[in-house]
């Protein structure tokens, strides 16, 4: 890796280690397929590491590619290899794989069997095509809707990125889906009253128990909501990366590739049990 002053996102050894068997296992498998057809490309020059470090860079300073500093890989270079990552499913392997870690570092099986499910409804930024908008009636907001499904760790087991307009049992349909083929063994979900009778009824027919939980209606401004806490907790950390405080993302897909970029991020500290620099760390300057 080249010499520089590191940034606060940087991958520390400990992190890096957890992430580069399945880096060098993707660039090795392109390699040999190129050569198994006879094409001779060239050998790449540029860092593994240092082409995570700068998508974690833009994915926590909220930056755009090009605006990249110039001691990482060039801009062109690191987006071409988050498009690559995304679209070959290398970040929710990781995520896969790291979440299984952390579940067994708390006591747990690998495998969940409950699961929390939450939309978030968020403002697009002026690049983002009007046909991937909408407007969330509801929360009044226009842009796009994330759907995510936890387990009870708070750990990401599926990602969705939808317009806003679309509707909460929609998204939770296809969450639902997303999870069972990944996760087998969840049996139970906790949603909010938007999630209403259709995701009820697709979970019964996956077998998983849906149970919408309501706030207590006698009690007044903010209250902590059962189960529900959990989701709403995870949607506060992915807020950190100021990625996905706005949606920047022209393709749904990569808006999906940053929140799970983020929580990769979050379980690759927790299992390293190193915490992220915050303004308030004395011995950031």
């Amino acid at each position: 890796m080249t010499e520089r002053r590191a940034y606060p996102s940087d991958l520390s050894d400990a992190r890096w280690a957890l992430i580069a068997p399945r880096l060098t296992a993707w660039r090795q498998a392109r390699t040999d397929a190129r050569t198994a057809i006879g094409i001779k490309g060239r050998t790449p020059s540029h860092d593994l590491r240092e082409i995570f470090n700068a998508i974690l860079y833009v994915n926590r300073t909220g930056i755009a590619w090009r605006y990249l500093p110039h001691d990482f890989p060039p801009h062109a270079t690191v987006y071409g290899y988050f498009a690559l990552w995304s679209k070959e499913g290398i970040f929710t392997a990781l995520n896969y794989n790291l979440t299984g870690l952390v579940r067994d570092h708390h006591g747990r099986s690998a495998e969940p069997t409950a699961s929390i499910m939450d939309t978030q409804s968020v403002k697009t930024s002026t690049n983002v095509p009007l046909k991937a908008q909408g407007i969330d009636a509801g929360k009044k907001i226009a842009g796009r809707k994330r759907g995510i499904i936890t387990d009870t760790l708070g750990l990401l087991l599926a990602v969705i990125v939808t317009a806003a307009s679309v509707s909460d049992n929609v998204i939770g349909n296809d969450l639902l889906d997303q999870a069972t083929a990944t996760h087998s063994a969840l049996t139970k979900t906790w949603v909010d009253a938007g999630f209403k009778v259709k995701t009820v009824e697709h979970g019964a027919s996956l077998d998983i128990d849906v149970e919408i939980v309501n706030k207590e209606p006698q009690v007044k401004g903010f209250n902590v909501v059962k189960r529900r806490w959990v989701v709403e907790r995870t949607i506060g950390w992915l807020m950190h990366h100021r990625r996905l405080v706005r949606d920047y993302e022209t393709r749904p897909s990569n808006s999906e590739a940053m929140i799970t970029l983020a929580m990769i991020d979050n379980l690759a500290r927790r299992i390293t049990g190193e915490t992220t620099p915050t303004w308030r760390d004395p011995q950031i300057t």
